[in-house]
């Protein structure tokens, strides 16, 4: 896996892990979500790169 992208797969999904704990403790639902789904996304792209690897040997 490209470290670029590992690292920006992994800041994706510590952003959305921040932005869901933000939304929690502010109380703001739609900004917990938004949190949640970045998190999701990048947690999805890490496992997609892992499988690339995976095919590439």
């Amino acid at each position: 896996m490209n470290v670029g992208k590992k690292m920006a797969h992994k800041a994706e999904e510590l952003k959305g892990q921040a932005q869901k704990v933000f939304g929690r403790a502010t109380g703001n639902r739609k900004v917990e979500a938004e949190g949640h789904g970045h998190q999701a996304k990048g947690g999805a792209k890490q496992v997609g790169e892992k499988i690339k690897d995976i095919f590439r040997r």
